[in-house]
């Protein structure tokens, strides 16, 4: 059986990118093992491949007071929101390698609700998903809740910012076709192998 092609576009071959694009390709894959399916789908078109992923390290690499284990909270909750199996699929592995933890991307994806995750996460949860399907709902006592909660203005933007980047991520990897590598699937839930 031969595996459904990474997306209903064509694939440049690596040669023939752009050297910015090719390095952190290569980069990627000497890190990881292997080349996650979005570079290369969106590498279709280089210059929002660098409005991108520039976008995505701004809001996912920097300093902030969520936690790398939490903004990947925040992709797979709203990713499932909005039907985007590449993400969940992938920031599902990520979340589990960053929370160290096996069971939480399953159970934030299905039901964050019911995850084993503190109070504050649910409610940072609770925002994501305003953001991602009602913003126009979103009012002065969803910030006061996060305030409660111990989260300030800018990790609220940094909350929101997450949501609404992988709102575009998702449709985007829906409307491409986005497949995930075979290789999120096993990563983080069982030790590696010495």
């Amino acid at each position: 059986m031969s595996l459904p092609p990474i997306s209903r576009y064509p694939i440049p071959k690596l040669e023939d990118m752009p050297e910015d694009i090719r390095a952190r390709i290569l980069e990627v894959q000497e890190k990881s093992g292997f080349i996650p399916n979005v570079f290369l789908a969106l590498a279709h078109r280089p210059a929002e491949w660098r409005a991108f992923f520039a976008f995505h390290d701004a809001l996912m690499e920097k300093e902030s007071g969520l936690s790398k284990a939490e903004r990947e909270m925040i992709v797979v909750a709203t990713s499932n929101a909005n039907g985007c199996q590449y993400c969940v699929v992938a920031h599902g592995a990520i979340l589990r390698i960053r929370a160290k933890n096996p069971l939480v991307a399953d159970q934030v994806a299905v039901n964050y609700g019911k995850a084993d995750i503190t109070p504050r996460q649910k409610a940072m949860l609770d925002f994501a998903m305003k953001v991602a399907l009602d913003s126009g709902a979103i009012n002065d006592a969803d910030f006061a809740t996060l305030h409660e909660q111990g989260f300030n203005d800018e990790d609220i933007w940094d909350i929101g910012g997450v949501a609404a980047f992988f709102g575009l991520s998702n449709r985007m990897a829906n409307m491409t076709a986005m497949r995930p590598n075979d290789e999120f699937y096993l990563m983080g839930r069982v030790p590696k192998q010495k």
